[in-house]
């Protein structure tokens, strides 16, 4: 009698799983890398202006956006239709304007916060009193660099 039985059928070996974990963890990392996140989901309209003479910002980490425009269509039956001031995700006011400046100047290193820039995205059908408004309180709390954006305008004659 033998100790080993041959068996009857031919049967095909199993995949192996072994590699598979890290083949998702590679897909994974490498989706983190070059995915995008949107830093803030505009609550009011902006076009800004056209421009031909444009400066592009060098370091984005040392710049906070400030928007202005009308709201969105699904805001305006909570905030109406006059021009609002949007920090980060949420409407504000010119009285919470300083806190915004004071904590994003916390996020930048101390021997950089003096070159700290305000980027005000207006859109360009605004009046200029809610601009100036803006522009009153950040200089009186010291923020005096100001960039205000702009797209490029198309050049017809060339």
């Amino acid at each position: 009698m033998s100790k080993f039985q041959k068996k009857r059928g031919k049967s095909n070996p199993q995949i192996s799983t072994a590699s598979m974990p890290d083949i998702v963890f590679i897909l994974l990392f490498f989706f983190m890398v070059i995915t995008k996140m949107r830093e803030t989901e505009l609550m009011v309209s902006v076009q800004v202006p056209k421009a031909t003479e444009l400066e592009k910002l060098q370091q984005k980490s040392l710049v906070h956006f400030i928007y202005i425009g009308r709201p969105q269509p699904h805001y305006q039956a909570i905030y109406g239709t006059a021009p609002r001031m949007q920090l980060d995700d949420k409407f504000a006011t010119i009285i919470d304007l300083p806190i915004f400046v004071e904590n994003h100047k916390q996020t930048v290193p101390l021997n950089l916060r003096n070159r700290v820039t305000s980027s005000l995205r207006v859109d360009g059908k605004i009046t200029m009193g809610i601009v100036q408004d803006v522009k009153t309180q950040l200089r009186k709390i010291g923020q005096l660099k100001l960039n205000y954006a702009a797209g490029r305008k198309v050049d017809k004659n060339k």
